[in-house]
């Protein structure tokens, strides 16, 4: 498997964890905020293979609690599960990133033991979701079934939105309460710009404008969080 990007340590990617990130490319969505707008397509530059990968791994062990897999979507990517067998092999727990809209797959990888946390994005209320994520004619139905999976309590988990002020609003957080209602773990991280999103003029909403979303999705989420505020 071709690897696109590698963070040999982080703090805060896999929570309670210190881990590593694998960026694997390739994804679904066109998001106009991406951070990771490099990561778009599989063909994106190779900074190893995944036996360099495993060599790393087993180097750090020991030194690393668990390793994150993230993208691009990861689950586009039909060698995955066997990636993530060879990591189980040397006794990392492994988080997924993903943006939800492959529910066969992360049930596959789930209900295989392959994984031990998924942390999925919740990209807005599904009325805006098309907009959210660069697809406007969008069906959202696969993105509601691994939200129904997840709140099955079938695997540790989070739902988390980065918010951008000009898409997101009050109401949008009223309705994604009432989709993830129950939810173990919601997270709101604030809309940083970075040189690499691809669109510009987008912002982060204020720290109260956070707050008030905050407020809103704990009446659904009593454990709703803001992240990096």
């Amino acid at each position: 498997m071709r690897i696109h990007g590698l963070q040999k340590m982080s703090l805060v990617d896999y929570p309670g964890k210190v881990a590593c990130t694998v960026f694997l490319g390739g994804c679904d969505f066109r998001c106009p905020y991406c951070h990771n707008a490099e990561l778009l397509k599989e063909d994106a530059p190779e900074v190893m293979n995944d036996t360099e990968l495993l060599d790393f791994l087993k180097k750090r062990q020991g030194l690393l609690d668990g390793v994150v897999i993230t993208g691009g979507e990861p689950l586009l990517r039909k060698d995955l599960p066997d990636l993530l067998s060879r990591i189980r092999e040397l006794q990392y727990p492994v988080k997924l990133d993903t943006d939800g809209n492959h529910p066969a797959e992360l049930k596959e990888v789930v209900g295989a033991g392959l994984v031990d946390y998924v942390a999925m994005d919740v990209k807005n209320s599904p009325d805006r979701y098309g907009e959210t994520i660069g697809i406007p004619a969008f069906n959202v139905s696969r993105v509601d079934e691994s939200i129904h999976f997840l709140l099955e309590g079938n695997v540790d988990y989070e739902f988390r939105t980065t918010v951008v002020k000009q898409l997101h609003n009050a109401d949008s957080f009223r309705k994604i309460g009432e989709w993830i209602k129950g939810a173990d773990h919601y997270f709101l991280q604030k809309f940083v710009d970075r040189d690499t999103v691809p669109f510009a003029g987008l912002t982060g909403p204020s720290d109260e404008e956070m707050l008030e979303y905050r407020d809103i999705i704990r009446l659904f989420v009593p454990s709703a969080e803001l992240r990096g505020i």
